[in-house]
C-alpha cells in the first residue's frame, strides 16, 4: 500500500480528482495519509477534511527565514514517512534536502507541455496567460518527477489540449484541468503505486 501525502496551495481540484479516482477504483494500492497546504484558507483543506484526511498547514511565512521553514518542512515529511509526495498546485519550492531525501518519490503536475512555459515564474493562471500571449495552438499538462531544478525532473506523462478561438486564461485553465490534469495525475499515481513507472538513468520509464 503506497502512502501518499498531497501538497496543495489553493482550491484543490487536482486533490479532488485524486480522491475521486481512489473512490472509483481508478487509483489502487494507495492510502492518502495527509494533505499539506501553505495556505490556512485553502479549499483543499476542506476537501481533505470531508474525507477525514488530516490537513496540515505549513507556510514559509510562519518561520523566521526560508532555511528554518525548509528544515521544519523536511522534518514533518520525515515524520509522515510517505512513499510518494504529490505536488498538486503547490506554490512553494521544495527544499533541496527534501528532494535529496525523497529522490524519485516526489511528483508534480504542471499546466503546460514541458519544456514550454515552465520554470521560475510559470505557475497557475500565469502559464495560460503566457500561452495566449504567445499565440500557440496546442498546450496541455505534464506530470514529472521532481529534482533540484524547476520543472526539470523526468517526465512521466503529457497530454495535449487545443487552444480555442476566444479563449481567456480562465477558460483555457479549466479545459487543461478537465482534459489533461485530472486525467494524467491520477493515472500517474496509479502507475507508480502498481509498479508500472520507475526512474532509470534520469528518465521515467514503463516497467
Amino acid at each position: 500500500m503506497l502512502r501518499i501525502v498531497v501538497c496543495v496551495s489553493g482550491g484543490g481540484t487536482n486533490l479532488q480528482a485524486i480522491m475521486d479516482a481512489e473512490r472509483q477504483g481508478r487509483i489502487t494500492n494507495t492510502e492518502m495519509i495527509a494533505v499539506i497546504s501553505n495556505n490556512a484558507k485553502a479549499k483543499a483543506l476542506e476537501r481533505a477534511a470531508a474525507r477525514n484526511i488530516p490537513g496540515i498547514v505549513m507556510s514559509p511565512k510562519g518561520y523566521p527565514d526560508r532555511e528554518a521553514f525548509n528544515a521544519a518542512f523536511t522534518e514533518k515529511m520525515r515524520e509522515l514517512a510517505p512513499d510518494l509526495i504529490v505536488l498538486a498546485g503547490f506554490l512553494v519550492r521544495i527544499p533541496p534536502q527534501m528532494v535529496a531525501e525523497f529522490s524519485n518519490r516526489i511528483v508534480n503536475i504542471h499546466p503546460s507541455l514541458i519544456p514550454s512555459f515552465c520554470g521560475v515564474g510559470y505557475y497557475g493562471l500565469k502559464v495560460h496567460e503566457k500561452v495566449l500571449e504567445r499565440g500557440v495552438k496546442v498546450t496541455g499538462a505534464t506530470v514529472h518527477f521532481v529534482n533540484e531544478g524547476m520543472d526539470e525532473g523526468p517526465i512521466i506523462a503529457q497530454k495535449a489540449v487545443y487552444v480555442e478561438e476566444g479563449d481567456t486564461p480562465e477558460t483555457l485553465q479549466r479545459r487543461v484541468m478537465e482534459q489533461a490534469e485530472w486525467v494524467l495525475l491520477p493515472k500517474a499515481i496509479d502507475d507508480i503505486a502498481n509498479g508500472r513507472i520507475a526512474v532509470r538513468d534520469g528518465r521515467a520509464v514503463s516497467c
